[in-house]
């Protein structure tokens, strides 16, 4: 059973997937990379102010460390293509454009413990990010479980990270979303994913 507990009063949107059947990038998926990346470049996606001013709140400069829904945007609006991970991580950045959300996903087999903490990080703490070289948290966002920080709104860990061996996972939005884009990422998780979703409060 997942639990996740936020001591920073984030309005965070917790599901749990479960049973799931993660593949390689699927061809079938173009349909919705298309519409993700043609709302990029129409300006027609949520408003970015609210997770910069999530980062704000914590003293974080949003132009210097980017929440990871900006930082595919901008990379949509630059004309490069949004990356091809596998089936459930493609699901993830393409609603992440388009609300302007940041999406944090962890594989829960990996993650130690019985629970994900949203918090600040301490000084000194680090993870090695996902094809990156060491991601600072100190005084960030960051999610951690019992072994120390996996992920934060700007980029997620190598150590939980989710691949095709993944059968269950943590999906945060680390803004609040509304209900009809819980049900779309409950259907597309379904199709793509080929998981179930429960609602963690």
């Amino acid at each position: 059973m997942l639990s996740v507990r936020d001591e920073l009063g984030i309005e965070l949107v917790v599901l749990e997937l479960h049973e799931l059947e993660v593949t390689e990038p699927r061809e079938d998926f173009a349909l919705e990379v298309a519409r993700a990346t043609q709302a990029a470049r129409s300006g027609e996606v949520g408003p970015a102010g609210p997770a910069r001013a999530l980062y704000r709140r914590f003293g974080i400069d949003p132009t210097r460390v980017r929440p990871s829904s900006e930082a595919l945007l901008r990379r949509l609006r630059k004309g490069e293509p949004l990356p091809r991970v596998n089936s459930l991580v493609d699901v993830a950045n393409t609603m992440s454009v388009q609300l302007q959300v940041p999406v944090g996903l962890y594989d829960l087999d990996k993650v130690r413990g019985d629970e994900l903490v949203v918090r600040l990080g301490a000084e000194g703490e680090t993870y090695t990010g996902i094809g990156k070289e060491r991601v600072n948290v100190a005084g960030r966002i960051c999610v951690a479980d019992a072994d120390g920080p996996c992920g934060n709104p700007s980029s997620d860990s190598a150590r939980t990270m989710i691949t095709t061996d993944t059968e269950r996972a943590a999906w945060l939005y680390f803004l609040p979303v509304g209900d009809d884009d819980i049900d779309r990422t409950a259907e597309l998780i379904a199709v793509f994913g080929r998981g179930l979703v429960r609602m963690r409060v």
